[in-house]
């Protein structure tokens, strides 16, 4: 097929590079002509592990172009995807639709009978329905389709997700939209049970809808976590008795500093909105808002409970930027409020992120220090702040990094480390939730040892398992 996306970031890249490596002709539009230049030279303005290789891969082979000239290649196309930026307004966090109004205006007047425009964007209900009005204010004659196709993709792991997704929503009004769809993303390989045909209003709500619960999950986890440490209990065990049950699942059950990133915060606040405007009040959501916000900001409080309630003249090593790991989006992490109270509170913070220190330079606050690696950033540092949970922090070479500190304090807001490794190397380690014997303002826990009327048990591991998962069973 031939196929042309407009935007060029995350989803944009990602969902052209995919159908491109399927054997389509695509052609990626956007209004940024430097940036368009850039892509045409091989240089990708985002990081997403694998994309680059595929990238290269479909140029070589001409399956994808850039250009910033949208008519002609809207003109040829079978299928036009639009996958500009939804950011939400900062005065009231309705969800701004600027983007996808002009990319509209702009491909209407070049729509060639029968186009399909499908809306990949993260819209509100009843933006298709806009959509098509204005299609046909221009083009009243025009026979073609509007259909709704959110992304699902996570940072990070976004080419297995386009891939071999869990579902692919296909909202649209007729046979002939959504037999399209299903022959593109069939071409791909997605089975057909994983496609999910819908009308176009409840594929754009089904976006926000899981972005809402799995931003509830982790709310939830981390007020469980804030009870832990009330109660001397461990996280790690109860989100594992909770995550066993079927219903529940392990996933999204860690946890950390809070929510941030480009989806579930803006999602979760537009959901609310949507709420709000229909009259259906969203007051679930509205609590997990409030409530991630408390979590983020209570952060550098919680460092600095650790080290005596006072920041001033410290230095702490802030290692990992973006809001998770495996990617370099920054946005509404963790680190950005952060780093701003532990200024505010008279430390120096000496920073480092596997990929995103160039970003971060123009997000943090001017006095925030880069440095190249996690050891630099250790160099004389009072504690170590663990704010991503990047791969390569789980392999610090522990010996190198106490001597270069000058106080050996890892506070690891991920529960990422290997607790037991850094105490046995003379390490203060605190963790989140009580899961690491010591949580934040805690004494350790005293643990009494006490005959059992049973035998201790043995572990071991479920037939044919990695390892990575064992069962504790009493024989």
């Amino acid at each position: 097929m031939r196929i042309a996306v407009i935007g060029t970031g995350y989803v944009g890249l990602v969902s052209a590079a995919c159908f491109a490596q399927a054997g389509h002709q695509v052609s990626c539009i956007d209004i940024d002509a430097s940036k368009i230049s850039q892509l045409a030279r091989g240089r990708i303005p985002i990081y997403e592990p694998g994309l680059e290789n595929i990238l290269a891969d479909s140029s070589v082979r001409k399956r994808i172009a850039f250009t910033s000239g949208a008519p002609s290649a809207i003109a040829v196309s079978d299928i036009i995807f639009i996958a500009v930026g939804t950011p939400a307004h900062s005065s009231d966090g309705h969800v701004d639709l600027s983007q996808v109004y002009r990319a509209i205006e702009d491909l209407a007047p070049a729509l060639q009978p029968n186009a399909l425009v499908v809306i990949k964007s993260t819209v509100p209900v009843g933006t298709g329905d806009n959509i098509e009005q204005l299609i046909r204010s221009v083009r009243p004659d025009l026979d073609f389709e509007v259909a709704s196709n959110p992304e699902f993709l996570r940072a990070g792991r976004a080419l297995d997700d386009f891939l071999r997704p869990d579902r692919v929503v296909i909202g649209a009004q007729s046979n002939r939209a959504a037999s399209l769809l299903m022959r593109l993303y069939r071409s791909l390989g997605v089975e057909r049970g994983r496609i999910l045909l819908t009308d176009r209003r409840s594929s754009e709500l089904i976006k926000y809808a899981a972005n809402g619960l799995l931003a509830t999950k982790i709310a939830f986890i981390n007020e469980v976590a804030n009870l832990c440490e009330k109660v001397n209990a461990r996280i790690g065990d109860v989100a594992t008795g909770i995550g066993l049950d079927r219903r529940i699942g392990m996933q999204y059950l860690q946890p950390g500093p809070g929510f941030g990133g480009s989806c579930f915060p803006k999602d979760a606040r537009a959901l609310a909105k949507m709420g709000e405007d229909h009259d259906a009040p969203m007051r679930i959501i509205e609590t997990v808002l409030a409530s991630n916000e408390a979590r983020k900001r209570s952060m550098a409080r919680r460092i600095a409970a650790v080290q005596n309630g006072s920041l001033r003249g410290k230095t702490i090593a802030l290692l990992g930027l973006t809001f998770k790991a495996e990617t370099d989006d920054m946005r509404d992490a963790v680190s950005i409020p952060i780093a701003q109270a532990l200024l505010d509170a008279g430390a120096i913070v000496n920073a480092y992120d596997p990929v995103a220190n160039g970003r971060a330079r123009t997000i943090l606050p001017p006095l925030v220090r880069y440095h190249e690696s996690a050891l630099d950033a250790a160099d004389g540092a009072d504690s170590i702040v663990i704010a991503t949970e990047w791969e390569e922090f789980k392999h610090l070479d522990l010996r190198r990094l106490k001597a270069r500190m000058k106080t050996p304090l890892i506070i690891d807001l991920r529960n990422l480390l290997n607790d037991k490794a850094f105490r046995l190397s003379g390490f203060r380690y605190v963790g989140i939730g009580g899961s690491n014997r010591q949580a934040f303002g805690e004494p350790a826990l005293s643990v009494v040892s006490r005959a059992s009327p049973w035998p201790a048990p043995k572990t071991r591991s479920r037939a044919g398992d990695t390892g990575a998962e064992k069962i504790t069973a009493a024989e």
